[in-house]
């Protein structure tokens, strides 16, 4: 099976899912759903425009199975979702369910099971995938646990918890060791620069920072871009 030729097919379904979930959708039939959960018409209406839609995107008039399982898997999940709070986990749990139908219609449509199969256990025996996966969760959680504890004494010398947003100095050091790492990875360290100055214009141009202040942030920034540098250096030596 060459993927290739049939991953059209593929892309012509994801658009059908964001053209029917994101733009032909009215924000009134949210709003029913999410007052009405199951018992709601709209929800079911929604369903079959995406169905309809997915079956006529997809080329494959032939397959009669395509429409109706998108209809029934789109109301059980969007029914599912009425339930839960409207927030960035739930919305990104609910495209990522419709998601993964949409590749196991394709992978059906397209009839490539056994080779789909073989090539996931050959990605999770790639002692490559394997370093390069292991790099990214390390510098997630427990490489912001240690930057966290090791500038605790300055964040609280500063009273960093009592200004800014709430979490938000984690999420950006969670994106900017992302980021690093990537480039590093991609072989543009040249990005890697960029990013380091603007990074320093945006913070240094806040003209309500303190001197402890700059001086926390600029350690926490040299601690997180640094070490991040070199688990990127010596991820590329390993693969």
């Amino acid at each position: 099976m060459n993927y290739s030729e049939e991953l059209p097919v593929l892309i012509r379904l994801i658009i059908a899912h964001l053209l029917t979930d994101f733009v032909l959708q009215p924000g009134s039939w949210v709003a029913e759903r999410k007052g009405k959960k199951f018992r709601s018409p709209k929800l079911y209406l929604h369903a079959l425009v995406t169905g309809v839609t997915a079956y006529l995107f997809s080329g494959k008039w032939e397959v009669f199975s395509l429409p109706l399982l998108i209809i029934i898997t789109h109301a059980i999940i969007d029914g599912w979702k009425s339930y839960q709070k409207s927030n960035t986990i739930y919305f990104l749990i609910d495209q990522l369910l419709h998601l993964l139908v949409i590749v196991f219609a394709w992978i059906t449509i397209i009839g490539a099971w056994d080779e789909t199969w073989l090539g996931l256990v050959t990605l999770i025996n790639n002692p490559k995938f394997l370093i390069i996966l292991s790099g990214y969760i390390l510098i997630a959680r427990p490489l912001g646990i240690l930057i966290g504890t090791a500038t605790e004494k300055w964040r609280l010398d500063a009273d960093i918890n009592k200004e800014g947003l709430a979490k938000a100095g984690l999420w950006i050091g969670l994106l900017e060791r992302f980021l690093i790492l990537t480039f590093i990875l991609i072989d543009q360290y040249t990005a890697v620069g960029l990013l380091i100055a603007a990074k320093s214009i945006l913070r240094f141009s806040d003209k309500e920072n303190t001197q402890k202040k700059t001086e926390y942030v600029l350690i926490g920034t040299l601690m997180s871009f640094s070490v991040t540098f070199v688990i990127g250096l010596f991820i590329r030596h390993l693969i």
